[in-house]
């Protein structure tokens, strides 16, 4: 799409859409954005776009988003347009525009020297404006096959997958374990960053499609692993990397320290569709430790907020990164520099280079009363690998509530077990072209490549669909995610 505009970057300063102000977000379970956006904002944020003749922002991007296209329609005032150019490649825009950390952004040619475009903002807007305006429909198939295929897990890999699957006219069950489908989107994502609301809106679209959700089942427990081999045409599991990382150390058994997932699908009240919060999982009046520095723990620490915690203290092993860029790591890598989460932005203690050492029982009633670390200094050995050194010693933190987030180790295996899948040392199914070892049985998302980001598990759970399609069909039309789609077959697939 050709631009005249290429200055736009010179006459406009970036400026995202707001949060609202800490102090008063965290008084609530609201989401942190303010709500209402000015229009001529937006497009004068589409309007630095420079539309490069190579655009690194798609490169960045895991799913190939027509970035310039639909930066140079807001500009220009044509939202519709935009949206379709979104829907092109993104099943669920408002997924990564709420959540996404924006690689783009960080490749942004504009980043090289200057702030970048407003990219992730500009999708939230378009979609938000898709759905406020009406233009977000089912767009079920015209004509059906007679193919039944089976998803597993309804997170945003297996919503992808199966929306795509239905479109092109295969009949699509999800089987979620949850009593709501939307895996991580649901549970995951505290109702401050991601309104509930947003997935169920997805959700019943999905139903008005043709999709059947059959939820509160397991597979492995409530039907046998062996339907989806026999009973379907094909089967995909989408299950997610939901294995926690524990930290066996002195004091794990205590009460009051949970894993990160125990503890946010039910202190949030979006998430617990509106069960009153357990005692166990409530901060309420407690000082708090969160273990793991990254998104998880972030909102971990913004849950205990908003819950009344007394303190919180969330305690990282690794260095704090540099707030600007470390030598070797030049534009256009991903930037390893430090950026406050937004529940740091709301309070809280960070500490890095804590190696936690135990949990402590002070009064003897079973349940943590403190934390127990060293401090720690990180350096390289001649091989060039990183080492740690203690500098101080008997660290105490009071912690009468510990949530453990400290990553995930892969998918939940045992479910799948009497199928005979292989896994890789890494401990996801062992795939080609996203079919596992045996016939028909196919893994997306984090269940085929590991933990990761919400936009990698919709791209990932498009190139399934397209891999499943051709298995079933001998060929298929589906785009692939780091494709540009053919300007046919642009709206919405």
């Amino acid at each position: 799409m050709s631009k005249d505009h290429p200055d736009g970057y010179l006459k406009h300063e970036r400026e995202p859409i707001h949060k609202r102000d800490p102090e008063q977000r965290k008084g609530d379970f609201e989401e942190i954005w303010e709500q209402k956006w000015d229009e001529d904002h937006l497009r004068s944020q589409g309007e630095r776009c420079m539309s490069c003749g190579t655009p690194a922002c798609m490169s960045g991007c895991p799913i190939g988003n027509i970035i310039p296209d639909w930066n140079d329609l807001v500009y220009r005032g044509d939202w519709k347009r935009a949206l379709e150019r979104l829907h092109a490649t993104n099943n669920f825009p408002e997924f990564t525009g709420y959540n996404c950390p924006a690689p783009c952004e960080n490749t942004c040619t504009l980043k090289y020297n200057d702030d970048p475009v407003t990219i992730k903002s500009i999708e939230r807007a378009i979609v938000d404006r898709g759905w406020e305006e009406g233009w977000i429909e089912p767009d079920p198939p015209e004509e059906r096959t007679d193919k039944e295929i089976a998803i597993v897990g309804s997170g945003p890999a297996g919503l992808a997958a199966a929306q795509q699957l239905n479109r092109v006219g295969h009949h699509v069950t999800v089987y979620e374990r949850d009593e709501h489908p939307g895996g991580l989107m649901r549970y995951g994502i505290p109702h401050a960053k991601f309104s509930k609301q947003k997935v169920d809106r997805r959700i019943d679209q999905l139903r008005q499609e043709g999709i059947t959700f059959e939820c509160g089942v397991e597979v492995g427990e409530d039907i046998p692993a062996e339907k989806l081999d026999e009973e379907y045409d094909a089967a995909c599991i989408a299950v997610g990397a939901q294995k926690p990382i524990d930290i066996p150390i002195d004091g794990r058994d205590l009460d009051g320290i949970h894993f990160a997932m125990e503890y946010l699908p039910r202190a949030n009240p979006g998430q617990s569709g509106g069960a009153a919060v357990p005692e166990t999982m409530d901060a309420e009046g407690k000082s708090v430790v969160v273990l793991g520095g990254g998104d998880t723990g972030a909102d971990c620490v913004g849950t205990a907020h908003r819950q009344g915690a007394t303190q919180v203290v969330q305690i990282e092993l690794l260095p704090k990164p540099p707030e600007e860029r470390p030598p070797g790591n030049q534009w256009p890598d991903q930037p390893q520099t430090y950026e406050k989460s937004y529940s740091q932005e709301e309070g809280g203690v960070e500490e890095y280079c804590v190696q936690t050492q135990g949990f402590l029982d002070a009064d003897g009633d079973g349940t943590v009363d403190e934390l127990r670390a060293h401090r720690v200094e990180w350096d390289q050995n001649e091989d060039g690998e990183w080492e740690s050194t203690i500098i101080e010693e008997g660290m105490r933190v009071e912690a009468e509530m510990v949530l453990i987030a400290a990553g995930f180790e892969g998918p939940e295996s045992t479910p799948f077990e009497s199928l005979g899948l292989e896994m890789t040392d890494d401990g996801t199914f062992e795939t080609e072209d996203h079919q596992t070892s045996v016939d028909g049985i196919f893994a997306t998302g984090d269940a085929n490549s590991g933990p990761s980001l919400i936009v990698w598990a919709i791209g990932d759970g498009r190139d399934a669909a397209r891999h499943i399609d051709e298995y079933l069909m001998g060929e298929t039309d589906l785009p692939a995610s780091l494709e540009t789609p053919n300007e046919m077959v642009v709206s919405q697939r």
